[in-house]
């Protein structure tokens, strides 16, 4: 078969595909040198992986370095379309499908792959207002976990307020993390006016000083005492 027959039974493939979700890889070496500028000005929401420099082969040999980039339209597309602009403009592998955005995303770090290299989710890149959060929905399960989870940290973090809360949530860098965290507001304003009136309530009673060791109790130590009371 000719090289150009290969080509149009290829853009006839793609032609019959229609998916509003694509993926491709991404080879930097090959990629035009303004690629990220070039994703950018589709106004596409776009998430980029971190690069992959240190996966291996099944013979245990580096791969080529390379990024896994995640395109969401807004409506469904045809294939050939898709791979005009991946192919024809960034010149790389033909695009593919996907039905989980999630899904991909959390492969970005090989999240559910824990013999493989475990890239940092703070080095994934997004892109027109890409929000993982608008492709998928948390279970309850994991509301709860995220919600007990950040209270833990603002006593961990000895946070009084809640903007003080919200920009230490912000420098987490995980958008799941701020999503409940903005819209719990009641629940962690109630949960921070509490720590407040605990701690005031200790120093207004004298209760800030170890009798014993004479030194100032921490954030930490007068909530525990306060928890233990309430017990």
């Amino acid at each position: 078969m000719t090289e150009k027959a290969n080509t149009t039974h290829s853009d006839y493939k793609y032609s019959k595909i229609k998916k509003r979700n694509w993926t491709f890889v991404l080879y930097p070496e090959s990629a035009p040198d303004d690629w990220k500028d070039v994703l950018q000005k589709t106004g596409l929401e776009i998430a980029i992986s971190p690069l992959h420099d240190k996966d291996k082969d099944p013979e245990d040999q580096l791969k080529k370095a390379h990024h896994h980039i995640v395109l969401c339209y807004n409506n469904t597309v045809t294939g050939r379309m898709v791979r005009e602009f991946v192919v024809g403009e960034l010149n790389q592998p033909n695009p593919e499908p996907i039905d989980s955005v999630k899904g991909l995303y959390r492969y970005f770090t090989h999240k559910d792959n824990p013999d493989k290299y475990q890239y940092d989710e703070k080095d994934i890149v997004t892109l027109n207002g890409f929000d993982i959060l608008s492709y998928s929905d948390l279970s309850s399960a994991d509301k709860t976990r995220i919600k007990y989870e950040l209270t833990k940290f603002i006593k961990e973090n000895e946070l009084f307020e809640y903007s003080d809360f919200m920009d230490k949530v912000m420098e987490l860098e995980k958008s799941d993390y701020f999503y409940i965290a903005s819209t719990n507001t009641l629940y962690f304003n109630a949960y921070l006016t509490s720590v407040r009136n605990r701690i005031r309530d200790s120093l207004e009673n004298g209760k800030y000083v170890n009798i014993e060791t004479g030194e100032v109790k921490s954030y930490s130590d007068i909530l525990n005492e306060s928890e233990g009371n309430n017990d």
